[in-house]
């Protein structure tokens, strides 16, 4: 690497700048890079030297240069110092390899430099507890503070909820497993919308279940098809997800949601409630858990309202006694959550900033729908939801769109992903995986050109 022959005597001007110290210093660097005030390649003041001359902790530059670093500003060499890189780091490639992935349907990232410092900070102190967090194993169901913190996550959609009802979960999908776990078993049938969370798919067919497909319609799953699946099947659950489902954005209406819970009751089936995106509505349908508590196992996972690598939900049981035959199911797969993150979770909804996070994906999310009714105006969305739902006009195959937009560097998912029968010719966008909404709006641009010719017009095969 090359390297100047002398250390710049730069001071970063941090005067009317908020937020943690060493961000404004990070947030320094960033700008004297972007306006070549540092050149590429000039070499920083020693961390020591840059603490004297600001008269601050040198843990606190030692962070900054930490957080710079982790932007792809600087680079350190061992015994050499720390410099301006000569090429800045690309931006991150999705998992998927795809430049714009609208597949993955996850929280939009916010821009919030000091919300950031506040998640950052509470993982700081959750780690500086001490070991004890680190070195022993806990009960299966969770520590005592972590399922009262999920009660009280979960008051504003199920007020009045005790804590020994609740059991933390390695995820959505570990609560999905100790839930089937207790009410079902091989050979079994349960009911699910014809479009349902590929999860729960996978997981059935893991455990030799039968899912039994249910009609659905803008509103969501049907009534009437429930019934007739109690009166023939004699399924032992329904599985549903009666807020933004997943894929088609429909949100059950309380009315339905009342007659969904009269025939769970009449037939003896009990419900299992996917309320991944119960958090995000600002203006919430009551939930099939408050409506029928006795006959509803229902998941209240953080992956969609907070972080999607917080691997922690709450399962919420009709009784206390059934939460402890949960919490032998997830010691039987899991042994436990991980303490770690369900400690980090527990102190974010404490000191309030579970709630700030997510008010900053609703007002992220809001832009990003926008972007959607403006480009594509058939796509059904919904405010405070991250995805969206496409049906095909006439002519088009998912398959087709799906191969055409790959060759442009865009990743879709098709509706044959959630399908338990046939699946229509329809697509599910994901508002949030994109890093911008300059990013969203490109990637949809493009999948409007392309339905704005004929499957055969913009075909590229020779």
């Amino acid at each position: 690497m090359t390297k100047q022959a002398h250390t710049t005597s730069w001071t970063p001007a941090l005067k009317g700048r908020e937020g943690p110290l060493y961000v404004t210093i990070a947030d320094a660097i960033a700008e004297d890079v972007a306006g070549g005030r540092l050149k590429p390649g000039t070499r920083l003041p020693a961390q020591r030297t840059l603490a004297d001359a600001l008269d601050i902790d040198f843990t606190t530059v030692t962070r900054a240069y930490t957080e710079a670093r982790r932007r792809g500003l600087v680079e350190g060499r061992v015994g050499h110092g720390t410099y301006v890189r000569l090429k800045h780091k690309p931006a991150p490639t999705p998992a998927t390899g795809w430049r714009i992935d609208v597949s993955m349907n996850l929280p939009p990232r916010f821009e919030n430099r000091a919300l950031e410092a506040r998640m950052e900070a509470g993982i700081s102190s959750v780690a500086a507890e001490g070991l004890n967090l680190f070195l022993t194993y806990q009960d299966p169901a969770g520590a005592a503070s972590d399922r009262q913190a999920g009660a009280t996550w979960l008051a504003p959609r199920l007020p009045g909820l005790s804590p020994d009802r609740v059991v933390v979960c390695p995820g959505s999908q570990g609560a999905l497993v100790a839930a089937l776990t207790l009410l079902a078993q091989k050979g079994d049938t349960i009911c699910a919308e014809s479009l349902t969370y590929p999860g729960l798919r996978a997981l059935a067919s893991h455990i030799g279940i039968h899912v039994l497909p249910l009609a659905m319609d803008g509103e969501g799953l049907l009534p009437e098809s429930f019934e007739i699946a109690c009166k023939s099947h004699k399924p032992k659950a329904l599985y549903c997800t009666p807020t933004f489902h997943n894929p088609t954005t429909a949100t059950i209406p309380l009315v339905r949601r009342k007659r969904i819970a009269e025939i769970a009751r009449r037939y003896g089936v009990f419900i299992i409630e996917d309320d991944a995106y119960g958090a995000l509505p600002r203006t919430p349908v009551v939930p099939l858990a408050a409506i029928a508590p006795e006959r509803v196992c229902y998941i209240g996972g953080l992956s969609k309202c907070l972080s999607p690598v917080l691997r922690v939900a709450y399962l919420v049981l009709p009784e206390p006694r059934v939460a402890v035959r949960a919490a032998a199911a997830i010691r039987s797969f899991a042994g436990m959550t991980s303490p770690l993150t369900a400690a980090i979770a527990t102190h974010w909804i404490e000191d309030g900033t579970a709630d700030a996070v997510l008010s900053a994906i609703r007002a992220e999310t809001a832009q990003r729908t926008q972007v959607v009714m403006r480009l594509l105006p058939a796509a059904v969305t919904k405010p405070d939801c991250f995805h969206a739902w496409l049906e095909l006009p006439d002519g088009w195959t998912a398959a087709t769109l799906a191969g055409r937009a790959r060759l442009e560097g865009v990743g879709l998912v098709t509706a044959d992903a959630f399908a338990l029968g046939k699946a229509p010719e329809a697509v599910r966008i994901g508002l949030g995986s994109p890093r911008t909404v300059g990013d969203l709006t490109h990637g949809l641009e493009i999948v409007t050109d392309l339905l704005g010719d004929s499957p055969v017009a913009s075909s590229n095969i020779v």
